[in-house]
């Protein structure tokens, strides 16, 4: 066994089974890379929390998940320049033509996704912090968020696991 194997299964521990993701972007471009890791993570049997904070918790918000928008402002990989996306329109625009790609590729919404980690045991988790300073309420939710934490037990439920941050 090389240097590098040795090292890699050494560190290797059954805490590292878990996977928690900081979800604090609100749009359809960030919510959807978070659930596709939290859906694969649990597929692979791993324990799996997502922590909505910021404009993330417009994921959860009843209100707003069926509508998530693309941000052109900022975003490079857009084929336009940066410029553009201030112009009236264009955030709808890019919205349109993402949402036009995901459907001809048959994924599945963004909520379709949030179900589905339900289904295979992810956690959802709003930051009770955030609640206060966007005025939200619990009742503003989708019923699949399984509880309203702070930083501080989030970051309890996160040791000794993979940290991502959105």
């Amino acid at each position: 066994m090389s240097q590098i194997t040795k090292t890699i299964v050494a560190e290797k521990t059954p805490t590292t089974n878990k996977l928690s993701i900081i979800l604090s972007k609100g749009t359809l471009d960030m919510a959807y890379p978070a659930m596709m890791l939290a859906n694969a993570a649990a597929t692979m049997g791993m324990e799996v929390h997502i922590f909505f904070t910021f404009w993330g918790m417009n994921v959860i918000d009843k209100r707003k998940v069926h509508d998530l928008k693309v941000s052109p402002v900022g975003n490079p990989v857009l084929p336009m320049p940066n410029i553009l996306g201030v112009l009236p329109g264009m955030t709808a625009m890019v919205t349109r033509m993402l949402r036009g790609r995901i459907t001809k590729m048959k994924v599945p919404s963004v909520y379709e996704l949030i179900k589905n980690a339900k289904d295979n045991g992810v956690k959802l988790h709003a930051c009770s912090t955030t609640m206060d300073v966007m005025g939200l309420k619990k009742e503003d939710f989708i019923e699949e968020v399984d509880d309203i934490v702070g930083a501080a037990t989030f970051i309890q439920l996160s040791e000794g696991g993979q940290v991502i941050f959105i």
